[in-house]
């Protein structure tokens, strides 16, 4: 079926569109072979709170944005490429329900969608599209994934110390390897993380002496796996603003 729409017409056509709906700030998404598999409005746990975000699958690669005018206008498109994805059902808690992890090497996040078909069918499709890839490639699926961020209202005192009181002029930071929210004094050093960045990231005290010492395996955060025993966020909550994950902290 993919094969086949590849070089259609109409194929052609709804991927033009969607490049429309990025603009001139989008990266080009026509290239051989590729087929918009499905669209959709997903919400995003990002860093402050949930936000709706616009999701294209196409066989290759999953992109998204922020919804300007819907089905008119996003912008600051995010481009992943599907050969990297695992993803993990997440267990419904509260108001955030239908949701599953989006895992790769550089970035990792939840998303939910409005209804368990809906759910269903993104993550059947997304399986679907990695397994033809990976089997087109030879390659095998990924295994290493970034740490999904804890969202910041989870965390009301620095996760690794236990003390610090998280106020305006004390600001949360996250490590960049585990996820966690943690204080200033807890992850003042750096550590490169290729996967993630070119030059040293953030990342807390516990991790960098795990990573200093080879012990990188103990490192790795059990959150990605346990998502769903976590208290989650509400929806309404904290004022609206950008994506979070390019954050500097």
């Amino acid at each position: 079926m993919v094969d086949r729409l590849a070089n259609s017409e109409a194929n052609t056509r709804r991927i033009s569109i969607v490049e429309n709906c990025f603009g001139a700030a989008g990266q080009p998404l026509t290239i051989p072979g590729r087929v918009l598999i499905g669209e959709g409005v997903l919400t995003k746990l990002c860093r402050k709170k949930p936000k709706a975000r616009q999701f294209f699958l196409f066989n290759d690669i999953l992109v998204y944005g922020n919804i300007v005018i819907q089905k008119k206008k996003y912008n600051k498109q995010h481009i992943i490429p599907l050969e990297n994805v695992t993803i993990d059902s997440i267990q419904d808690e509260g108001d955030l329900r239908n949701g599953w992890l989006i895992k790769t090497p550089t970035k990792s996040f939840a998303v939910y969608a409005a209804t368990a078909t809906e759910k269903s069918e993104w993550m059947n499709h997304i399986n679907k599209c990695v397994s033809d890839l990976l089997s087109k490639s030879g390659k095998t699926p990924s295994n290493e994934h970034a740490a999904v961020w804890v969202p910041d209202s989870e965390a009301t005192v620095c996760m690794r110390c236990q003390k610090a009181k998280f106020t305006p002029v004390n600001r949360r930071h996250h490590c960049r390897k585990c996820g966690f929210v943690v204080c200033g004094p807890c992850s003042e050093k750096r550590f490169l993380l290729p996967s993630q960045s070119s030059k040293p990231v953030r990342i807390c005290d516990f991790c960098y002496d795990l990573l200093s010492t080879g012990e990188m395996t103990a490192c790795q955060s059990a959150r990605s796996d346990s998502y769903s025993q976590s208290p989650k966020s509400p929806l309404n909550d904290v004022s609206d603003d950008d994506d979070d994950e390019d954050s500097s902290d």
